[in-house]
């Protein structure tokens, strides 16, 4: 068994290095998904963000408005204040899922795939945790592999997905930027990585590294035994 977290700043293709290792074997989870499920009217995490801020962020439907959630967060200033809230839930879910997968296959390769990884470790230890799992990501991961990309390219990226016309692709490159200020360095983020995967927009040579590095992920699969976490 493997635990593997992938990680990168928002736009730097994670998801497509997520979609090329599940079709080579691994089995993936997405945080994205689980913290919108979670964030779903009935849930203890959507109640906790409701009391904490305000009714404006819900909906006529009862659903969270998250563009409102995300620009109280973001320009507010609140996104460790919303981090908090969402974070233990979706590594407790994560945890659940690993638990399952590798009582079904001791073999297995579990990615989660997380813009966030290291920044959770970093609030956490910014709020005072030491010993905690929020804290340390080794106590849940047991190889990093991070996607790099230059930050114009990212921003592009993200413009290009989200925005439809121009104005929505300016609105959505500038959203980008305020994002990407929270986010950890890819240079630090490598440093601390046993894998680096550089996504220079050839998939062709991202998928060639993909390839290799699920050949390694494999191997260290095979070697480990459960017993040993």
């Amino acid at each position: 068994m493997l635990r593997v977290g992938l990680t990168g700043g928002l736009g730097s293709g994670k998801s497509t290095v997520a979609g090329y290792l599940r079709e080579l074997g691994a089995h993936v989870i997405e945080s994205d998904a689980l913290g919108r499920m979670l964030m779903e009217p009935g849930q203890p995490v959507y109640a906790k963000i409701v009391a904490a801020f305000g009714p404006e962020v819900v909906q006529p439907d009862g659903r969270l408005d998250r563009a409102r959630l995300a620009e109280l967060a973001f320009q507010g200033k609140r996104i460790n204040e919303l981090n908090a809230i969402v974070h233990p839930a979706v590594i407790a879910a994560q945890k659940h899922w690993m638990t399952e997968l590798f009582q079904k296959n001791p073999a297995a390769v579990a990615v989660v795939e997380s813009a966030l990884i290291f920044e959770v470790e970093r609030d956490a230890r910014a709020r005072g945790e030491t010993e905690t799992v929020l804290a340390d990501w080794r106590r849940r991961i047991d190889r990093i592999v991070v996607v790099t990309a230059p930050d114009e390219v990212k921003i592009a990226r993200y413009a290009a997905r989200v925005g439809h016309d121009d104005p929505s692709r300016q609105a959505a490159a500038a959203d980008a930027r305020v994002r990407l200020t929270h986010q950890i360095p890819d240079a630090e983020k490598a440093a601390r990585a046993d894998y680096v995967l550089e996504n220079t927009g050839d998939r062709d040579a991202l998928r060639a590294q993909v390839t290799q590095l699920w050949q390694r992920l494999a191997a260290e699969s095979n070697k480990t035994h459960p017993s040993e976490f």
